[in-house]
């Protein structure tokens, strides 16, 4: 039975290397425990922006560019090959590791970026990305919007994972894509924690009757790095939960299998037995048999130039 494992754990903020290397380590850590897949939060590398939620609109203009500019700065570009690392540590333990990055898309203007998440394979390399359709209120002064090109559930030996970033998840017609392509194991990174959000993985893994992972950041004040600036301002108390991260592992059908991990750093860790799904979907299948593809269609465009039709058939 595949053994995954969720890490919660703060990035080095805003310093891509070295929250690289901690990932390598946080991997190699999961490996040895038996994990075939490692799962990492919503923008891991290098942080999310959790700082957009304290700043002033207007009255800490300059603070913002001052920070931004940081963030730029240790962005990932893939095309730079900047998850050189993260693919290596894959390669050498062969498991699936799946993270969220801030990516820069040097293709472009070299100054957008994406809230991003991608799947590596156990060769290392890079199997899909998928960017955050829309992202929440002030974070749209960090991030572009994204698109469907990603939106793709695979194949993989724990099960057929398909990935949905934060409030995406609040998205009925997104969580209906993946439920079309027979998504098994769906991966919910987030920044948002709470007795509320797990309670929509619950919601999710009664309505898909598949198992849900939900990946969240655990930070404390101490986590901040000392040059981050506007510091003493935003994060001045030491012991301040900044995100309490609520990790967990629902099963098919919405009851807890693993965590809820809150105010730790840790990894947690569950085995995950695919076969349960189709066992669950006895009684209730969304995209199958208690689906009505007579009176209902959802068409989704993965490129501008090339839509699909997800039924409740299937695709």
């Amino acid at each position: 039975m595949p053994k995954i494992a969720i890490v919660q754990h703060p990035p080095v903020l805003l310093n891509r290397e070295a929250t690289l290397e901690r990932a390598v380590s946080l991997t190699e850590e999961a490996a040895s425990a038996g994990a075939e897949m490692v799962v990492f939060p919503e923008a891991f590398v290098p942080g999310y922006p959790t700082w957009m939620w304290r700043l002033r609109p207007g009255g800490d203009m300059r603070l913002t560019e001052q920070i931004h500019e940081r963030l730029v700065a240790g962005a990932v570009d893939l095309s730079r090959d900047d998850l050189a690392p993260l693919r290596a540590a894959a390669r050498q333990h062969g498991v699936h590791i799946l993270c969220g990055i801030d990516e820069l898309d040097d293709r472009l203007s070299r100054s957008t970026l994406y809230n991003t998440y991608v799947t590596i394979g156990p060769d290392g390399q890079i199997r899909n990305r998928h960017r955050k359709l829309m992202p929440t209120n002030p974070e749209r002064m960090v991030w572009g919007f994204g698109d469907a090109s990603g939106l793709r559930v695979l194949e993989t030996p724990c099960g057929r994972i398909g990935t949905l970033i934060c409030w995406e998840n609040y998205m009925p017609l997104a969580r209906y894509a993946l439920y079309a392509q027979g998504v098994e194991v769906y991966v919910a990174p987030t920044w948002d924690c709470g007795d509320g959000w797990i309670g929509t993985l619950q919601h999710i893994a009664r309505e898909g009757r598949c198992w849900v992972l939900g990946s969240g950041t655990s930070m404390q004040g101490s986590d901040m790095p000392a040059d981050f600036p506007g510091r003493d301002q935003l994060y001045p108390a030491e012991d301040e939960w900044i995100n309490q991260g609520d990790s967990v592992v629902v099963e098919p059908g919405g009851k807890l299998a693993a965590g809820p991990l809150r105010k730790e750093h840790g990894i947690v860790y569950a085995d995950v037995d695919p076969s349960r799904v189709a066992a669950a979907r006895r009684s209730f299948d969304v995209a199958g048999h208690y689906s009505r593809p007579d009176v209902f269609q959802l068409a989704m465009r993965t490129s501008p130039q090339t839509p699909f039709v997800l039924s409740d058939s299937g695709y």
